[in-house]
């Protein structure tokens, strides 16, 4: 017995396994043994592929399992994984033989307790806060009778009952209403579809575009309201060129599309009472300033008739501002035609004394003393004309003694001298200026030089790169399919870096195998 145990050919007629079937031998007990299961933890880091699948850790204080939600699963989820989030997974356990590793395959995520949503509440409100989405500036005042009222809320729930009703009690409207779900799972992504719908409707179209929005929804538990709370949601609220009132659950329940909306109103039926006024009393204010108007109309009309009276009795009769013209047209008009036959007279008087003086022999004087005139000017004319030409020959003779070709000659040396002096200058000039921006791009060159990562690599350090991103830290290493090291005088491509394993840490998997992550 003792000599078959220490038999070291012992079991050499035992089966062999490809690793394929060891693989799916595992896989196969893995998913049957556990089925569909429950995990709960904190939730490590994740990464979304852009083939669309979702890849995280939930964890705990001593160990971590790797889950897995492909990219059909995404959209159904409720809630989104995020980093520090207490969740709890719901899926079934399987294993990626190309790594040799086991992960959760989760389509189910819920957040483990109400302390956990609030903390990723006031995660999210701080930072839409900082982003400036809460700012009261940036809100928009509510129209004050809206032609058309688009609402988002369940066509089904008693809330667009209760909007309709309030609104045809107030000042009946038109009313566009977007069916969304209100909770669950599609919540968020159909009331951020809902709000950019309308937003993208055309003003005056077929189907007009609404003047004023309402996203309401009954109360009901954090979780219920859950969906408002998403950043979608609240990023389409803050994107709304249409002013919006949100009116999601009762008067202490706050959801993050209250901080971003434009008017939060505490109920649905008080989100009604925002929009519209009351018909009724808007009759009854405009019929008491219509009398208010005719009565001050009436008022008016009576103080001017009684100031019009006043001033009519302070003013003389009619026939008595015109007494006194009439008399002076009567007098002017009797002594007309003795004007006219005076004036005739006068005129005919100055006629006879005028023409007794123009006789033939005055005449002929005054054209015989003319003609003399003109003879004199005649004479003197030559003189003139030759006395001019002198003038004239005397000057071009002086410019003509100022231009001769000697003194132009000089100027022109002496002009181009200066030129050729000033041109040797500037070359001159040129030449130092190019030598000192040459000195000082050496001397940016050899500084670049200096303070570049190369230097350091001459120092006797290494940069390692997976791909085009840097790897920094052992986690990075561990996670990447490949490295390159660049040294100082070149680049050396290596698989998964084994130098950088902590002690007491697993034997990684060779490098040729691929990495699930």
């Amino acid at each position: 017995m003792s000599d078959l145990i220490d038999d070291p050919r012992l079991g050499e007629n035992a089966p062999e396994f490809t690793v394929s079937e060891i693989s799916g031998a595992v896989k196969r007990t893995l998913e049957a043994e556990f089925g569909r299961i429950r995990v709960k933890g904190e939730v490590g880091r994740v990464v979304q592929a852009r083939s669309g699948h979702m890849y995280f850790d939930v964890k705990d204080e001593r160990n971590a399992l790797a889950c897995t939600t492909w990219k059909g699963q995404v959209s159904k989820l409720s809630v989104l994984p995020e980093e520090g989030m207490e969740v709890v997974v719901s899926g079934k356990m399987t294993s990626f033989g190309g790594q040799s590793k086991y992960n959760l395959n989760v389509d189910d995520v819920a957040v483990a307790g109400v302390g956990a949503l609030m903390a990723m509440l006031e995660k999210r409100k701080t930072a839409l806060a900082a982003e400036g989405l809460f700012d009261p500036a940036r809100k928009q005042a509510l129209p004050f009778l809206p032609d058309v009222i688009g609402v988002v809320t369940s066509p089904t729930g008693a809330v667009i009952r209760d909007i309709l009703h309030r609104l045809r009690d107030r000042f009946p409207r038109k009313v566009l209403v977007w069916p969304v779900a209100v909770q669950g799972a599609n919540c968020a992504a159909e009331v951020a579809r809902a709000i950019a719908g309308f937003n993208a409707m055309t003003p005056g179209g077929a189907l007009p575009r609404p003047d004023l929005l309402i996203v309401a929804r009954g109360g009901g538990s954090i979780e219920d309201l859950w969906g408002f709370n998403e950043e979608i949601v609240a990023r389409a609220a803050a994107a709304s060129e249409i002013p919006l009132i949100s009116a999601v659950g009762h008067e202490t329940d706050t959801t993050l599309i209250d901080f971003v909306s434009d008017m939060r109103a505490p109920t649905p039926s008080a989100a009604a009472e925002l929009a519209v006024p009351v018909r009724l009393d808007l009759l009854a204010e405009t019929r008491a300033k219509g009398a208010r108007a005719a009565q001050g109309l009436a008022n008016i009309m009576a103080r001017r008739k009684q100031r019009l009276a006043d001033v009519s009795r302070a003013l003389p009769r009619p026939d008595s501002l015109t007494q006194t013209a009439q008399q002076r047209l009567d007098h002017w008009e009797g002594r007309l035609p003795l004007g006219l036959r005076s004036l005739v007279q006068k005129q005919q008087l100055r006629l006879t004394a005028s023409a007794g003086q123009i006789k033939p022999s005055a005449l002929g004087r005054i054209l015989v003393q003319e003609a003399r005139q003109l003879q004199a000017l005649g004479q003197r004319l030559p003189a003139g004309l030759d006395r001019a030409a002198l003038s004239a020959r005397q000057m071009l003779r002086a410019c003509a003694s100022r231009l001769r070709p000697a003194p132009l000659a000089e100027r022109v040396a002496r002009l181009r001298k200066d030129l050729d002096d000033l041109e040797t200058r500037l070359e001159q000039t040129f030449e130092r200026q190019l030598q000192r921006r040459r000195e000082q791009l050496v001397a940016c060159d050899r500084l670049r030089e200096t303070l570049g990562y190369r230097e350091t690599l001459r120092r006797g350090y290494a940069v390692v790169r997976s791909g085009q991103a840097l790897i920094t830290n052992v986690a990075k290493a561990e996670a990447a399919k490949s490295l390159e090291i660049e040294f100082a005088d070149g680049r050396f491509a290596v698989g998964q870096s084994t130098a950088a394993r902590p002690a007491g840490r697993a034997k990684p998997t060779p490098p040729e195998q691929g990495q699930l992550f």
